[in-house]
């Protein structure tokens, strides 16, 4: 049954606000979580950060102090609710523990969407990104068991497998190959159009959450491995971001928003398993369902249209639904690990010129191999192991990525 937010009456207005003890909902149990609650948890959160930094940035380009205080309104709101996500962690689950939920989120996000995507330029740029987030996972998993003895198949509960994808050293970019085309809105499915609003979302969380704790790691290599991932996730929030469609206006871009976010927390109200989350994800629906209607309003009062003409038609497509998506990752890696960026495409990596500045890129960032921290991560951990920890349901499909007692470095340079 279709479901169309612009036809239904908010039972909240955009001045109820949450109090202090609403404000600290009782911690998940880390030690029987289901995964993917923990990654809808990242995930809600990552959509709330977005939609606070968008509105900071409406109001420093608005000169109608009336609009700013429309947007103060509702962003205080949003800031509560992030608030509210955010308290959901529990304090006995360190950084790297969490990390290893932001990665896993952004391999089975976007393998999600991509799957379902049709756009075949935004399929492909899924498609990329995914193959790094994927090795990322590993590189963290490999740490987390070396420094915590926590092994990551527990968290990631089967459903991920823990094993190389495209090398993190075979990742760093020359900068404007991370430049896309972006997608018309007007004419792009909703689909399309939300999967790239949240994974832009999602990706700008990370890159920040990387930047913001390298410094508190508890030692130099993983203080490094976080530095050089979360160079990675501005690469990933330049990809992403950059299909977003430049022509909206503000409040275009504010009522897309609003829609997004009504669509996720609907999605995950429907996909939830936890009955105390799946309550707050309810809740926090019908804050954004009067979020919603006011951007209508907005959009109306400023730019003299309805939403009808930013969004066609409003019905909710296919629901989020986070589920396995092991041989789909798999079979991305037997088609695409070996590809890197040009501009606004992608190529093999080997049918790039010598002069080509991918190349030049490499050699200032990776002066040496044995420099560079996801490399040094395996390296140590093999030295320590005699071979590298992983979570396979079988063997990998890349003959040069199999050996474990070896950290392969040229894959996709």
């Amino acid at each position: 049954m279709s479901f169309n937010p612009f036809n239904e009456k908010p039972v909240k207005t955009v001045d109820d606000y949450y109090n202090w003890k609403e404000l600290a909902p009782k911690p998940y149990n880390k030690f029987d979580v289901d995964p993917y609650t923990r990654v809808r948890v990242i995930l809600a959160n990552g959509a709330e950060y977005e939609s606070v930094w968008c509105s900071h940035q409406f109001h420093r380009h608005a000169t109608d102090n009336e609009m700013r205080r429309e947007l103060a309104t509702i962003r205080r709101k949003e800031q509560q609710q992030q608030k509210r996500i955010a308290a959901l962690k529990p304090i006995g689950e360190g950084i790297l523990e969490h990390t290893i939920g932001y990665e896993q989120l952004a391999v089975d996000l976007t393998a999600i969407f991509a799957r379902r995507e049709s756009n075949k330029y935004v399929k492909q740029a899924m498609n990329f990104a995914l193959l790094e987030d994927f090795d990322h996972l590993y590189r963290y998993a490999d740490l987390l068991e070396m420094d915590k003895g926590v092994i990551a198949e527990k968290m990631v509960g089967g459903y991920t497998e823990l094993m190389p994808g495209r090398p993190t050293i075979s990742e760093h970019r020359y900068p404007t190959d991370d430049v896309k085309r972006y997608i018309n809105f007007k004419q792009a499915n909703n689909l399309t159009k939300l999967d790239v609003n949240i994974l832009t979302a999602a990706e700008q969380q990370t890159m920040n959450y990387y930047m913001n704790q390298a410094a508190f790691y508890q030692n130099k290599l993983g203080r490094q491995l976080y530095t050089e991932i979360g160079m990675i996730e501005e690469q990933h929030v330049t990809l992403y971001g950059g299909l977003k469609d430049t022509t909206c206006t503000w409040c275009e871009d504010l009522l897309m928003n609003e829609y997004t976010e009504c669509y996720l927390y609907y999605s995950l109200m429907n996909d939830e398993t936890d009955a105390y989350i799946k309550n707050i994800w309810e809740q926090h629906f019908n804050d954004e369902l009067a979020h919603l209607h006011k951007a209508v309003e907005l959009l109306q009062k400023y730019d003299g249209k309805v939403w009808q003409q930013v969004i066609a038609k409003g019905d909710f497509p296919e629901l989020l639904h986070f589920c396995s998506n092991i041989e789909y990752v798999r079979s991305v890696l037997q088609g695409t690990v070996t590809l890197t960026a040009k501009g606004e495409d992608y190529i093999e990596a080997s049918e790039l010129n010598s002069d080509a500045k991918f190349f030049d890129y490499q050699q200032q960032v990776n002066v040496k191999d044995s420099e560079v921290p996801s490399h040094n991560i395996i390296s140590k951990y093999i030295a320590d192991n005699r071979e590298d920890y992983r979570y396979q349901t079988a063997e990998h499909p890349i003959e040069e990525l199999r050996d474990r007692r070896h950290d392969n470095t040229s894959v996709g340079r």
